[in-house]
């Protein structure tokens, strides 16, 4: 069995080692790049993000990600997002007043969190969405959160054949979306990466949906 051929996006986001080396132990073969032609030929392309929304969609935006995320999408290639590469997805992010417009892959904003203590970070078990496939054997695991930022309101609703999303929320201060599950594109507020084998395990589920 010929293993998934996947591409780190690599437009500049702190997190990309530790995320080709995941998915390489998840059974991936990784290409860290941002060549155009191999991300829009790879079996999978994932989208990692660190810090700032407003940075991330500057830096997404100077290699024209959209175009390419659309392109995989509209073709039914898998797309996975991690930490901001969930949030970006999503139509507009606001940080400290400042209202950045997002790729629109989903209705929605990305706002602060309402917890007294920010960031959300450490170890934190959320609540799967029924027959997740991402989540199939770590419903009750716990993964590791860096962020004080997220969804806290799912906006989209899909009517006629189309398959319902499957969300996944995550509770600090208040629900907030910690994992999508939306045909091709994928996405977890959370790091797999560095969520030990339960992440290790997830990231493999999402190879095994190619």
């Amino acid at each position: 069995m010929v293993a998934p051929r996947v591409v780190v996006l690599d437009y500049g986001s702190g997190n990309v080692h530790s995320a080709a080396k995941a998915l390489a132990e998840a059974g991936a073969n990784v290409e860290l790049t941002r060549d155009r032609d191999s991300a829009l030929k790879a079996d999978g392309l994932l989208v990692p993000g660190v810090g700032a929304f407003a940075a991330v969609m500057e830096q997404l935006n100077a290699i024209n990600a959209g175009e390419l995320i659309d392109k995989r999408l509209v073709s039914g290639k898998p797309v996975l997002g991690i930490c901001v590469g969930l949030q970006v997805m999503f139509e507009l992010g606001v940080e400290h007043g400042l209202e950045t417009p997002g790729l629109g892959q989903w209705p929605g904003t990305v706002e602060k969190l309402d917890a007294p203590v920010l960031p959300h970070i450490g170890w934190n078990t959320v609540e799967a969405a029924k027959n997740s496939k991402i989540f199939s054997g770590v419903e009750h695991e716990r993964f590791y959160f860096v962020h004080s930022y997220g969804v806290k309101k799912w906006e989209l609703v899909v009517d006629g054949p189309l398959a319902a999303p499957k969300v996944t929320w995550g509770d600090y201060g208040g629900k907030f979306v910690a994992a999508v599950e939306n045909g091709p594109l994928t996405a977890t507020q959370f790091h797999p990466e560095k969520s030990g084998q339960a992440g290790i395990t997830l990231l493999g589920n999402w190879l095994g949906t190619f």
